[in-house]
């Protein structure tokens, strides 16, 4: 059997250095690493250099959000690319079964790992949704069109060949359009409940007004770039309505404003077979 690697774990970080110093302690050794700083002024590059010097370090000039994964990807000289952030880690040996899953079903572009939170032990609410195989099951395990970038293994031809991750969205929901692209691409997603993803978060459960923002800002612009346009159109009323009295929902929507030119010359609406599922896997569990 190969010796040589299948996976290249990578990982994208601002100013954050002792949680990712912390994370990279808890990652398997014999997975190569690429962290890509955006720009931090904490010391971040010259830390990683000097603990764990088999680690690739790209120190971009500037902070480009999610898109510094795809810097990452770009490097890897493997098939398959896991994410993780400086707050989370891979369980020993859940690399190599998803690489194994990977090489099983070429048809398969994201296995999504089940993410445990470190603090004690339980599961997250995603994890819960995609065992409820809201969408189905294939050959290869329950089908998923959502996932958080920390808990997935993505087959790095198929990443690239879409384009990554968007810089329209900066940060925030941005695996929401990445798995609609490469499910318009005809790829499949899927969750392995034996993938397991660490999550150390260091901030409260619940977004801060800010970060609400964000996503919320996010989720509206993937509705523009890619779902029908009615959607787009209730999604932004609902938005405008809220943002009569709400501060962050204001936020939201002036940052909407300032995107949707480029988000409508980027626009693309998925197959109406990738919008039914995609519509049926945001839905709330009963």
């Amino acid at each position: 059997m190969s010796t040589e690697p299948r996976v290249t774990v990578v990982i994208a970080t601002r100013d954050r250095r002792g949680s990712l110093l912390r994370s990279l302690a808890h990652l398997d050794g014999g997975a190569p690493v690429v962290v890509v700083d955006n720009a931090s002024a904490d010391g971040t590059a010259d830390a990683v250099r000097a603990a764990h010097p088999a680690v690739e370090v790209v120190e971009l000039p500037a902070n480009t959000g999610a898109v510094a994964r795809t810097d990452g990807v770009h490097r890897a000289r493997t098939r398959y690319v896991a994410f993780a952030d400086d707050d989370s880690w891979w369980e020993p040996g859940a690399l190599g079964r998803a690489a194994d899953l990977l090489d099983a079903h070429p048809d398969v572009a994201v296995v999504v790992g089940r993410v445990r939170m470190a603090a004690d032990g339980s599961e997250d609410a995603v994890t819960r949704k995609h065992r409820a195989e809201v969408l189905g099951r294939s050959p290869a395990g329950p089908d998923v069109l959502s996932f958080p970038a920390f808990a997935a293994v993505v087959r790095r031809d198929a990443h690239l060949a879409v384009g990554g991750f968007s810089p329209l969205l900066f940060f925030g929901g941005e695996e929401h359009l990445l798995a609609l692209d490469l499910a318009a691409a005809g790829w499949q997603l899927v969750f392995a409940e034996d993938v397991v993803a660490w999550h150390s978060p260091a901030g409260p459960d619940r977004p801060t007004p800010a970060r609400w923002a964000l996503q919320t800002r996010n989720d509206v612009l993937v509705d523009w770039l890619r779902r029908p346009l009615p959607v787009a159109l209730a999604a932004t009323a609902r938005l405008a309505r809220r943002a009569a009295t709400d501060a962050a929902a204001r936020r939201a929507l002036a940052g909407l404003l300032r995107r949707l030119p480029a988000a409508l010359r980027g626009r693309r609406p998925v197959p109406a077979e990738v919008e039914r599922r995609f519509a049926l896997a945001q839905r709330p569990l009963g």
